[in-house]
C-alpha cells in the first residue's frame, strides 16, 4: 500500500467496514440531523458525535494511516461530507493542504463512504501522481455550488486524465494532502454521504495561529504543538455541541484564511 500511495498519491476501493456498518453510521448520522439540523461540513465532529470518534479510531483504518504517515498518530478533524440527491454542490479541482498552515505535509485524509459514492453520486476524481510536483497555484472563485471555503481551483487540469475513485458503502480512500482532486454534482437518487478524517503526524507545527488543536489516537506525542480535543461520549453529546461549534469557527477560519 505504501508503495502505491508515493506512487499515485492516492488509495482507493479499500475495505474499512461492512455495508451494513456503513449504514448503521449512516443512520446515526441521520437521527442527529433530524434533531439539530445538517452536519455537512461541520469540522471536529468526533467532538460532539461518538460515531465518527468511532470510525476515526478503528484499529484496521489506523494500520494503514500507520503505514502510510508512520506509527504516531493525531486525528485533527473528522466532518461529514454530504451531497443531497440532485444537488449541484460540487468540489473544483485543489490541493487539501493549500490554505491549512501546517508547516508539514506528514498527513493524510480518508474519506470513508456511509452510503454509496459512484460516478452519478458525485464520486472523487484524483490526477495520479500530481502530489509529488507539490503544491499548484489556486485561484479564488465565487461559485455558491463549490462546497470548498475560498473556492479554491486550479485551472489547466485535463479531466481525461483523472482516474475516478467511487467507493461502495464501507470503502475508503486515502489521498495525500497535495494530490489534485475534484468531485462533480450527485444526479443519482440517494444522498452521498462521506466522513472525511484528517491525520497528521505529531512533528506537524500549525503556524497561522497557536490555538489548533488534535487528538492522539497512537504511539506517542513527544512535540506538543497542538491543544487537546476531547472525544464526544455519546452518540450526540449534547454538552458537548457548544465547544464543537467553537472549534468549527476556529478551524474555518484558519482553512478559509489565504494569508
Amino acid at each position: 500500500m505504501k508503495s502505491l500511495y508515493d506512487k499515485d498519491g492516492f488509495l482507493t476501493g479499500v475495505p474499512i467496514i461492512s455495508p451494513a456498518k456503513a449504514l448503521t453510521h449512516r443512520s446515526i448520522l441521520e437521527a442527529v440531523e433530524a434533531e439539530r439540523g445538517p452536519m455537512h461540513y461541520q469540522f471536529k465532529a468526533h467532538t460532539a458525535m461518538n460515531s465518527p470518534y468511532q470510525l476515526a479510531t478503528l484499529p484496521n483504518l489506523l494500520d494503514i494511516v500507520e503505514q502510510l504517515i508512520g506509527p504516531d498518530i493525531l486525528l485533527y478533524s473528522t466532518s461529514y461530507i454530504v451531497k443531497e440527491a440532485y444537488s449541484e454542490s460540487h468540489v473544483s479541482w485543489h490541493q487539501d493542504l493549500t490554505y491549512w498552515g501546517l508547516d508539514s505535509d506528514a498527513q493524510v485524509s480518508v474519506w470513508l463512504a456511509l452510503s454509496d459514492a459512484s460516478e452519478a453520486s458525485g464520486c472523487m476524481h484524483m490526477i495520479a501522481g500530481s502530489h509529488r510536483n507539490g503544491q499548484q497555484h489556486h485561484h479564488h472563485t465565487q461559485d455558491e455550488n463549490n462546497v470548498l471555503l475560498s473556492g479554491q481551483t486550479i485551472n489547466d487540469i485535463d479531466p481525461n486524465q483523472s482516474v475516478v475513485a467511487s467507493l461502495t458503502a464501507g470503502q475508503a480512500s486515502f489521498h495525500h494532502g497535495w494530490t489534485v482532486h475534484c468531485s462533480k454534482p450527485n444526479v443519482s437518487d440517494d444522498r452521498r454521504i462521506g466522513l472525511n478524517i484528517q491525520y497528521i503526524s505529531p512533528t506537524v507545527k500549525q503556524i497561522k495561529q497557536q490555538q489548533d488543536s488534535a487528538m492522539l489516537v497512537r504511539g506517542v506525542d513527544n512535540y506538543g504543538h497542538f491543544q487537546t480535543d476531547q472525544p464526544a461520549v455519546a452518540n450526540f453529546d449534547v454538552h458537548a455541541w457548544k465547544k464543537q461549534q467553537a472549534l468549527d469557527v476556529k478551524l474555518k477560519g484558519i482553512q478559509g484564511d489565504s494569508a
